[in-house]
């Protein structure tokens, strides 16, 4: 099944080298590289075909799950017997919201009716939340903000069938294939150890499940029982929900009651700041300066941490393109959790809405 993929890719290829005269490329592929070999991008499937489970690497993969963690040979037949293609999957890896300029982004999230419902989830589960914040150190707006974020409360929390979601994502998107297959490994694992059937879970065309929409290396890492059981129940259980979150904040160095971003104003007075901000989430630039250069009126950051640099699209034909802010250690904290500032920046503002 693969080699016939493989043949349409290289027969198109070879197409386009002719007619552009680049024999270079032509060659290239000729000689069977390895990203060449491995490539299986969405317009080259088809939705619902069956995974060849006898090419290598579900083979090297059925051998690291009978021998490094027992599955046995009937078992692995039941789970991937008929696993196939979900081209919709693929599609929409590479057209992901993150991507998307702030001033479209945000507002999919601070709406009026999620910050309605959160102030009422807040006055709901206020003792369930004083003993969240309490355990963790985790301020109890935000923990009810990703929640909001994630699922609508719980209300959506994905429409694609995760076992069938790992599988099409390690099979058919090299990217990540090697990510995914260590998310498939965990998955299983995760419904092994809560005695939950892998097959029927429902979540997000990138394998997150449940209110948290953990992935399932975090859902191993990160969630816990909050209510009395020894079971992590992320799917009905709202204390096991919003504890999980609050211990996933708490471990990414979350500070309770600390400011979570600064104001920057529209324009970056100097080179080192617009640097960061080209840079991205993990270059951090150290608070004194960032104070010194731009804005001596901002707060004071815990323990004199560094802070990251951060712009945020405006609406086009307005005087400036971008509001920048400086992202404390409690931003780089919902960074963790998700690697998106504009993610971090909704989840942030919607926590604000909930106070006002």
């Amino acid at each position: 099944m693969i080699d016939c993929f493989l043949t349409r890719r290289l027969d198109k290829l070879a197409r386009m080298a002719f007619q552009a005269g680049l024999w270079l490329l032509l060659l290239q592929v000729s000689c069977c590289s390895p990203v060449a070999a491995q490539e299986l991008p969405a317009d080259l499937v088809e939705d619902g075909q069956l995974i060849n489970l006898q090419q290598e690497k579900y083979q090297q993969l059925f051998a690291e799950l009978s021998q490094k963690y027992q599955f046995t040979p009937p078992e692995l037949q039941a789970i991937f017997k008929g696993q196939a293609i979900n081209r919709q999957v693929l599609v929409l890896m590479d057209k992901q919201w993150e991507a998307k300029p702030y001033y479209q982004y945000a507002p999919r999230f601070v709406t009026p009716e999620n910050i309605r419902e959160g102030k009422a989830k807040l006055a709901q589960h206020k003792e369930l939340l004083d003993r969240i914040e309490a355990t963790f150190g985790v301020n109890r707006e935000v923990v009810v903000a990703i929640w909001g974020v994630e699922t609508r409360y719980g209300a959506s929390q994905g429409k694609f069938d995760v076992l069938q979601t790992l599988n099409t994502l390690f099979d058919a998107y090299p990217r990540r294939s090697d990510f995914y297959r260590k998310e498939l490994i965990a998955y299983l694992l995760l419904c092994r150890e809560n005695g939950v059937d892998p097959h029927g879970i429902m979540g997000s065309y990138g394998a997150a499940f449940g209110q948290t929409q953990f992935i399932p290396s975090s859902f191993r890492e990160y969630s816990v029982s909050f209510d009395g059981d020894d079971k992590r129940d992320v799917w009905h259980s709202v204390p096991d929900i919003l504890a999980s979150i609050a211990n996933y904040l708490k471990r990414s160095k979350w500070t309770l009651n600390a400011p979570v971003y600064g104001e920057l104003g529209h324009v970056l007075k100097d080179p080192l700041l617009v640097a960061a901000e080209l840079k991205g989430r993990k270059e951090l630039v150290p608070f004194d300066v960032v104070r010194k250069v731009q804005n001596p009126g901002i707060p004071l950051s815990p323990q004199n941490r560094p802070l990251t640099i951060i712009g945020l699209e405006l609406p086009p034909g307005g005087e400036f393109a971008k509001r920048y802010i400086a992202g404390y250690p409690n931003f780089q904290a919902i960074t963790e959790w998700n690697h998106s500032n504009r993610y971090a920046m909704a989840v942030t503002e919607l926590a604000e809405a909930f106070v006002r």
